[in-house]
């Protein structure tokens, strides 16, 4: 069991956890939720030790191993199955010692434990971890330093699932997942043997993942059972209760003060007054809560174009001469929303470039609105970043890597997202 008792830290003048207690029993996978700043990813360093807490204890039993998702992208020349199987540190010293020990103890100790490890099926495990997250059987051979940071993440997830760790601590780690790694990753936590705690804003991965839900609010720590929608449901109410009993005692006190006001100079009243005010000095003022905030979105309303927005017929599309999409055929109307799917390397990003201007056709016949303006957000949107502007300037401006002006018009009417995550809402093509 995972038992957090009276933990408090701030930082500075501000407190993140205050008297915060949870207790998560071994084999249980929970979701972990809270406003954005309010001390999530502090407490999973806090149980890995890499924080300490000022009062409290994180406590769990000492056979346990835990991992976390690294903030860094591993690098070196190794091949991405080497640079998997080397996460753990304790095969790899095994591996090494085996090959020079000469004590036979030792050696038959070597080898009970690489045993125990399954040392054998180490290559297989990485290579299937690989392939879970979407890296093909010529990819898992190529040194790590030759993919970009986006794709060397999911290398340093596959390195932390080798492990195998009793107490699995993932913050965000669908960040760099396409849909289908995304499935993958669903499938293989829910078959996971140890226990997890998930910081995520996938509501879907909460929902379909865990069977428990740990609310960070207000300095505090709650335990929900069952998933995220099960948890905004009680929550909720948690809140309408307070509400209620919050009104209802505020009509108490206007009620009593109304008789004191009436009543406290009346002679014949001014006892039952008295009572009624030291009523009101002992009645405490509930705590007013509100909902926890939350950002909105507003897309512009473009003026309406005649259709169609782009049409494409028999189109090549490829960098260098060379073709990854080849007799492309389509259009795009003004209320169209589409979600462009397909396995890793098919061309999904190659024919949003096209849409969004980055890209030429090879061939064919390419044909959009004179008048089309298209928002783009690319998977490794700080290709697309101005570095020189604020980003309050940037969020009201547009920056083109052709002309590098800037206009505040906005948006639309397509609009393109290309996210390395796969969430459907967040692969769409519309307005």
């Amino acid at each position: 069991m995972l038992r957090i008792e009276g933990l408090t830290y701030r930082i500075g003048p501000r407190t993140l956890f205050e008297n915060a207690e949870a207790a998560i029993n071994e084999g249980h996978r929970v979701g972990f939720v809270g406003r954005n700043g309010a001390g999530k990813t502090t407490l999973l360093n806090m149980i890995m030790g890499s924080i300490v807490p000022d009062t409290g204890v994180i406590d769990y039993p000492n056979r346990w191993r835990i991992g976390i998702t690294r903030q860094e992208a591993p690098s070196g020349s190794q091949s991405l199955v080497d640079t998997v199987m080397a996460a753990d540190r304790e095969l790899v010293k095994l591996n090494k010692e085996a090959d020079t020990a000469t004590d036979p103890n030792r050696i038959a100790e070597i080898h009970t434990r690489l045993h125990e490890k399954e040392a054998h099926r180490a290559q297989s495990r990485a290579s299937r971890l690989l392939a879970g997250l979407g890296f093909s059987e010529a990819e898992m051979q190529r040194p790590c330093d030759e993919f970009s940071g986006g794709w060397r993440m999911r290398v340093a997830l596959a390195g932390l699932l080798f492990t195998q760790p009793d107490l699995l601590l993932l913050d965000e780690p669908t960040n760099h997942l396409d849909l289908e790694a995304c499935l993958w990753l669903e499938d293989y936590l829910k078959r996971y043997q140890g226990t997890i705690l998930i910081v995520s804003h996938d509501r879907g991965l909460l929902n379909r993942v865990v069977n428990q839900i740990l609310h960070l609010d207000d300095t505090g720590l709650k335990l929900y059972t069952g998933g995220y929608d099960r948890f905004e449901v009680s929550f909720r109410a948690q809140l309408e209760r307070i509400a209620s009993e919050h009104a209802r005692q505020e009509a108490q006190r206007a009620h009593i003060q109304k008789f004191v006001d009436k009543f406290r100079y009346k002679a014949t009243k001014a006892r039952q007054a008295q009572s009624r005010i030291k009523m009101l000095e002992r009645m405490e003022p509930l705590p007013e809560r509100g909902a926890e905030g939350s950002v909105a979105f507003t897309f512009p309303n473009p003026k309406a174009l005649a259709p169609p927005l782009y049409s494409i017929d028999d189109a090549s599309i490829g960098y260098d001469g060379v073709a990854i999409l080849n007799k492309v055929s389509f259009r795009l109307d003004l209320d169209d929303r589409v979600a462009l799917l397909g396995a890793n390397g098919n061309g999904k990003s190659t024919l949003i470039k096209l849409l969004a201007g980055r890209l030429e056709a090879m061939s064919g016949h390419v044909v959009k609105s004179g008048k089309l303006r298209v928002g783009y957000f690319a998977q490794h949107q700080t290709d697309e970043l101005d570095f020189d502007a604020t980003p309050a300037y940037r969020a009201v401006t547009q920056t083109t890597k052709r002309s590098r002006c800037k206009t505040k018009k906005p948006f639309g009417p397509l609009w393109i997202l290309s996210a390395a995550r796969g969430n459907a809402h967040r692969r769409s093509l519309g307005r």
